[in-house]
């Protein structure tokens, strides 16, 4: 056989061998795609920390503030501060009038003056009211007496008349009754044959019980000793007032000299007075003197509200200003019924205000839930800022993130692949080449991964992707995920 020949029947070998090999693939695949079920991305069962975190946000408002009422009764000076101003503790806020707080001072050293003059004239006049509350006082004892006999005699009078107007009343009624019964004895004696004797006799008993109860009605209006017992009553009664008006009389001399009188209570009382006037001219002269400089900002902060005019008149006691602190600060933020369950007081937190993060911890969990703008109960809770500055700013947004619960090397799983339904929670694995569903108890959760409680082990692989048409027992085929 030539070289030529021979060359082109080892070509045709050799591509006869490639097509057999690559037939033999196509049918190799084509049997195994027969055999392998869908393709499912798979997670490894691992250990790792987890921390659980809250994240919300809310409004930056202060945990101390000072609402300043004026102290003494004068004109405003000058204003050194506007609504929203920051200012420093020891600041001047601002001043009063210098003529009028002077006069204010003058005032408060008249007063005492006066209070002591009026203890002087009041103890002249002891003598004169000590004669006129004795003879009051006898009066009224005497007095009381005769009104209380009075009154008794007056209330066994009127028992007297009630009893012998309820006997009367009472006899009236079995009269009338007699009188019913009676009346038809009389019908009935009519009706008898041969029967007009007792007929007669019956008619003669009617009759006499209708005069009767004339005689008893007429009674109860005109009864002698009622009437009688009447007129004892209006006599008293008038006596009881006549003595109640002089008593009245006497209650009124009595407290007039009770009230001037300097007994041993009164000069006491008299005495206090004397002291309260002082203390309260000494406590207007000192605040006078605290104020005589300006009014000071007793902390750090902003001023939230202001009603100061200059030249205005303040009355004492008047509201003024309300400075806000800027060192002790808070966050409020609104907790949902799911997280309720998760946050705590003394969890630490890290707040973010306009690009600047601060330390904070749960200060305070209010006991009462209020409805939010969608309708949704919520609780409020206030967040501390620990650590706060110059650039925090009352009123403006601040995000929140509390960390709520952490777990070191808990067993975990990304949190995608967790399901549930009406009997909990559940994943799916994959376990000899068939989808498996596994209840779990699932702990705490961070963005990322979840914690395994109860149903996995580590190093087992869980599906992260289940489509609608895959169902547990299918055959699959993992494809693990780093």
């Amino acid at each position: 056989m030539d070289k030529a020949k021979k060359k082109k029947i080892i070509k045709r070998c050799v591509l006869g061998g490639i097509a057999a090999v690559i037939v033999l693939f196509m049918v190799v695949n084509s049997i195994a795609a027969k055999n392998m079920g869908a393709i499912v991305y798979t997670s490894e069962v691992t250990r790792q920390d987890v921390e659980q975190v809250l994240s919300t946000s809310g409004t930056v408002q202060t945990l101390e503030s000072k609402t300043y009422f004026s102290q003494v009764e004068s004109e405003i000076g000058h204003i050194e501060v506007a609504l929203g101003d920051s200012v420093k503790k020891g600041d001047v806020l601002f001043t009063y009038d210098e003529k009028a707080i002077a006069d204010e001072k003058q005032l408060a050293q008249l007063k005492i003056q006066s209070s002591e003059g009026e203890y002087k004239s009041s103890i002249s006049k002891n003598n004169k009211y000590i004669g006129e509350l004795n003879e009051a006082n006898i009066n009224l004892e005497v007095l009381r007496q005769q009104i209380e006999d009075s009154e008794n005699y007056v209330n066994q009078l009127k028992k007297k008349i009630a009893d012998k107007q309820s006997s009367i009343a009472y006899e009236g009624t079995l009269l009338q009754i007699s009188l019913m019964e009676w009346a038809e004895k009389v019908e009935d004696e009519k009706l008898k044959p041969d029967n007009k004797e007792s007929a007669e006799y019956a008619e003669e008993v009617y009759m006499e019980l209708q005069k009767q109860i004339q005689y008893n009605s007429y009674e109860q209006q005109h009864n002698k000793d009622i009437e009688a017992w009447q007129d004892e009553v209006n006599k008293y009664q008038d006596m009881i007032a006549d003595y109640k008006a002089y008593e009245a009389e006497m209650k009124s001399q009595k407290s007039t000299s009770e009230s001037a009188a300097l007994d041993s209570g009164s000069k006491e009382q008299l005495e206090a007075n004397r002291q309260m006037d002082s203390i309260n001219s000494n406590e207007t002269l000192a605040a006078i003197q605290a104020v005589e400089n300006g009014v000071v900002a007793e902390f750090d902060g902003v001023i939230t509200e202001i009603s100061l005019v200059e030249g205005a008149s303040l009355a004492k006691g008047t509201q003024m200003l309300t400075l806000s602190s800027t060192e002790n600060v808070k966050v409020g933020i609104s907790v949902s019924k799911y997280d309720l369950e998760k946050i705590a007081v003394g969890q630490e937190s890290e707040v973010t205000i306009a690009g600047n993060t601060y330390k904070g911890r749960v200060d305070k969990i209010n006991g009462m839930a209020t409805t939010n703008a969608s309708g949704a109960a919520v609780v409020g809770a206030d967040i501390k800022i620990e650590n706060p500055d110059s650039n925090i700013f009352l009123g403006v947004e601040a995000k929140v993130s509390v960390n709520t619960a952490s777990s070191s090397q808990a067993l975990v799983v990304p949190v995608e692949v967790i399901n549930s339904d009406k009997d909990g929670d559940f994943v799916y694995t994959v376990e000899n080449g068939v989808l498996t569903k596994k209840r779990i108890v699932a702990g705490i959760s961070s963005e990322s991964y979840c914690e395994i409680l109860e149903g996995l082990s580590e190093g087992e692989q869980v599906v992260n992707n289940v489509s609608v048409d895959m169902e547990e027992g299918m055959a699959v085929t993992a494809l693990p995920q780093s």
